[in-house]
């Protein structure tokens, strides 16, 4: 974070207001935007630009590749130690599906709860953003980074949307 950056957090009573707030700074250009709300609402998560979670792509390749992993396993291991009966196959598939769905469903919960844990940039090592307990309680909150020089303008933006209250983060700590 360059310095001379610093954030404001704007409190609001209405979804709508904060959900103004959001649409026009995008629009002049911030970026580094955080909503807080009591419940999750998705007027804000479109106000925002939030794409499709690619969380499901992470589980899509962890069962693939349990499936794959499954199905190499079982073969490898009866070609390695061939146990011929009653003139059966060596390898024989549907045996092997069982082996091959557990390992899938294991691999894409381990890809799933990964993916979930790296686009939360979890463990996140930045200091916290300015809060307000209201912001729990039925407010609905809206913090806005930018430099030193735009900060004027996000405020500007802020209270022509009637905030409950408008509070500037003294130390420059950003969100991310």
């Amino acid at each position: 974070m360059s310095e001379g950056r610093k954030g404001i957090l704007a409190s609001f009573d209405y979804l709508d207001s904060a959900v103004e707030s959001i649409e026009k700074l995008r629009a002049e250009g911030f970026d580094e935007i955080t909503a807080f709300a009591p419940f999750p609402e998705h007027h804000i998560e479109h106000a925002l630009g939030y794409r499709t979670s690619p969380v499901r792509l992470f589980t899509l390749v962890g069962g693939l590749t349990g499936a794959a992993t499954g199905f190499a396993f079982t073969t490898f291991t009866s070609m390695d130690w061939p146990l011929v009966t009653g003139g059966k196959p060596i390898v024989s598939i549907p045996a092997y599906t069982v082996i091959a769905f557990e390992l899938t469903i294991l691999f894409g919960v381990l890809a799933t709860v990964i993916g979930v844990f790296w686009n939360m940039r979890v463990p996140d090592l930045k200091s916290n953003v300015i809060y307000d307990p209201q912001l729990s309680a039925g407010r609905f909150g809206v913090y806005v980074t930018a430099s030193a020089g735009r900060l004027g303008a996000a405020r500007d933006i802020l209270e022509a949307n009637d905030p409950a209250l408008v509070e500037e983060d003294a130390e420059g700590r950003s969100h991310g």
